[in-house]
């Protein structure tokens, strides 16, 4: 599982106009090549009676699964410029639907290449891009006496509480970035001078909205 890494937030759409031509956008976020498929297919569907409908998707943690469609504009004008805006914004998991309807002025090859690239760009930014950490939820059990202590440093620190368990004793659930939990481990045990019995439970990742 990657450290982090950049995807859309959901479903977006979004339409400019060109030449009289409009383009639209769709976006949404696909973690398997079924998933990309299906999305294109329903788009699809529902734009039948548009120009082109045109698509590009990245997935996997290497972008492994790289496809680009023209579906009948010249080859190389519509599919590849959206995989590249979708390369160039880093983005993983994610589809692009370019639906156009032709509006009777020709672009040419340089305008449909900068006509599909603008429409993806502004799509996205449209839909949002986040970033997903991989958190750990690190549990730290400790004497009631501690609670008011720890809180206060954790609510002034750059970690996030996820949750306090009142039990026998307290246990404070809290989000760290995998690559910190040692040195999570190490501050926790110095602030409890080593009366916190601190454990690693679940992996999962946290999204945050970057643009």
């Amino acid at each position: 599982m990657l450290p982090s890494y950049l995807t859309v937030k959901g479903y977006g759409e979004h339409e400019i106009v060109i030449q009289k031509s409009r383009f639209i956008a769709f976006i949404s976020r696909a973690e398997t090549e079924e998933e990309a498929q299906e999305f294109i297919q329903k788009i699809k569907k529902e734009h039948w009676n548009a120009t082109h409908n045109c698509s590009a998707y990245l997935i996997g943690e290497n972008d492994q699964i790289q496809k680009a469609n023209d579906d009948g504009e010249p080859s190389g004008t519509a599919g590849v410029p959206i995989l590249e805006v979708l390369k160039k914004r880093q983005l993983k998991d994610t589809v692009a639907v370019i639906t156009r309807y032709f509006g009777g002025i020709k672009l040419g090859a340089g305008g449909l290449i900068r006509a599909y690239g603008k429409a993806t760009s502004e799509g996205l930014t449209a839909t949002g891009i986040v970033e997903r950490k991989l958190m750990a939820v690190m549990h730290t059990t400790v004497d009631y006496t501690w609670l008011g202590k720890l809180e206060n440093e954790l609510r002034s620190s750059v970690y996030s509480i996820k949750d306090i368990h009142y039990l026998d004793n307290v246990e404070i659930q809290v989000y760290v970035e995998e690559n910190q939990t040692s040195a999570f481990t190490d501050w926790m045990t110095e602030l409890t001078n080593g009366q916190g019995k601190i454990s690693k439970g679940e992996s999962l990742y946290m999204e945050e909205l970057v643009q």
